[in-house]
């Protein structure tokens, strides 16, 4: 496997939308198993991974596969009694089901509810619990302070731990590595070797964004790095990128969130011009991005999911001075309101009127409402006097409900005299629009029905595609 300090070739342009990469082959040998485990090249020993959820699963049947023992911490008691039985909780990763079975058949995967024991017996420890945000938008450490303290009491002389989880900059070095010096008297980077390396899979790609990306690693020192770059290189195919500092790696991951966050904002921005000039926007972007250097994604009804919406925070909270990554934020929260008033200027007051929300979660695909644009749209439509109701194929009637809207149910009558999309879901695209007798309108909020044989007495509203220039049936 390769380790570099060597900066990579620059990523293909995405071209407004998302890319294939190619996957790096596995080269790995048979590894030799030791006792203690300190990196030697072709050695491997045992890893807890503390968080078993939607990410960490992965990485305990990636870590299994490459001959690592490895050992699943969770808070979930039914969490920890599937892996025990070979089973995965997490739905919608390919490949990762027969992974974990594999490794538990093998006896190379386990899973405990006592972090402290996984610790005292692991050579590395990763953490990938979740740090997102309170209600003063500042990051909520209260899942990772509980996880440092519970790892703390089995870590020793010679223990590796590596933060995983999004973190601001500077919070190995300065929040984590003290908080674990204070509570076992180890010092870092002579006794404990601390490091931190980003996570960056995708849901529903996770095994493969493990073949995919380069892997960055940061450690606090010479000795941490090293060992973090080690761990990583025995198990993953893609290459491995040791950094100057934990710092360095820090802020690349919150970089690249951010980035993408700020170039969303400015194809929204352009969108809104779009809509006064009279142009489709998605003519405009793929015609931009014809030139190599251009490189803008695709405007929508807002940004949601763990990363994008909620790593711009972690920045501000230590540099509030950063105006365009604050703007970007509020341009695309700002793009609820948006919708609000295309309704409006269509029907007026929305009060009594029924409003069909199609897709809750953040994306199509994802059964994850973390940050989902659906709730503030929920919210501000009720707040209007609208009367909500809403469908996701990935949703129960139960859930829908918990979302303070009124299921739907595919393919009943429906008096909604106004639809908007929030996810691009394929289902979508089939809508019977003879089910929606007093349709009115349709808010488009990720221009996927532009080419839907919505009937001619409806307006058609999309972000940045003019009625007049849609395509229907194309």
């Amino acid at each position: 496997m390769t380790v570099t300090t060597r900066p990579l070739s620059a990523a293909p342009s995405m071209l407004g939308g998302s890319i294939e990469l190619p996957t790096y082959p596995c080269v790995h040998g048979t590894a030799r198993r030791v006792a203690p485990w300190t990196g030697e090249p072709g050695t491997v020993g045992t890893v807890a991974v503390v968080g078993a959820g939607k990410m960490g699963l992965p990485l305990c049947a990636q870590f299994a596969g490459h001959g690592w023992r490895v050992v699943a911490v969770d808070v979930q008691e039914s969490v920890v009694d599937a892996i025990n039985a070979g089973v995965s909780h997490v739905e919608g990763e390919p490949g990762l089901a027969e992974a974990v079975a594999r490794a538990h058949e093998e006896g190379s995967l386990s899973a405990t509810l006592d972090a402290a024991a996984a610790a005292r017996e692991a050579d590395v420890v990763v953490l990938i619990v979740p740090v997102m945000l309170d209600d003063e938008q500042q990051p909520d450490y209260r899942y990772m302070d509980a996880a440092v303290g519970s790892i703390a009491p089995g870590l020793h002389a010679g223990s590796t731990v590596i933060f995983e989880t999004t973190l601001p900059v500077g919070d190995t070095r300065h929040r984590f590595a003290p908080r674990i010096e204070h509570a076992t008297g180890l010092a870092p980077e002579h006794d404990v070797f601390v490091a931190f390396s980003p996570e960056r899979l995708y849901s529903g790609h996770a095994l493969a964004n493990l073949a995919q990306y380069p892997k960055l690693v940061g450690g606090l020192g010479d000795e941490s790095g090293r060992r973090v770059a080690a761990f990583y290189a025995s198990v993953l195919d893609a290459p491995v990128v040791a950094m100057t500092s934990a710092e360095a790696a820090e802020f690349s991951k919150l970089a690249d969130t951010t980035y993408r966050d700020v170039n969303i904002a400015l194809a929204n921005e352009f969108a809104r011009y779009a809509d006064r000039v009279g142009v489709d926007i998605q003519e405009v972007i793929s015609a931009a991005n014809s030139q190599p250097y251009s490189h803008i994604h695709q405007p929508g009804i807002g940004v949601g999911g763990h990363c994008i919406p909620v790593y711009p925070h972690f920045l501000l909270s230590r540099a509030p001075e950063m105006e365009l990554v604050g703007l970007s934020r509020r341009v695309n929260d700002g793009q609820i309101g948006i919708a609000i008033k295309a309704l409006q200027k269509e029907l007026g007051s929305l009060e009594g009127v029924e409003v069909l929300v199609l897709g809750l979660t953040y994306r199509d695909g994802v059964k994850e409402l973390a940050y989902s644009r659906a709730l503030p749209l929920i919210e501000r439509l009720a707040f209007h006097g609208a009367v909500v109701s809403a469908h996701d194929p990935l949703m129960t009637p139960r859930e829908i409900e918990r979302c303070a809207a009124r299921p739907w149910a595919w393919g009943a009558p429906s008096t909604a005299r106004a639809i908007v999309t929030q996810t691009a879901d394929p289902a979508f695209a089939s809508l019977d629009w003879a089910w929606f007798p007093e349709l009115r309108v349709v808010y488009d909020g990720r221009n996927s029905l532009r080419a839907a044989a919505i009937p001619a007495s409806v307006a058609y509203h999309g972000v940045g595609v003019p009625a007049a220039l849609r395509t229907p049936g194309r």
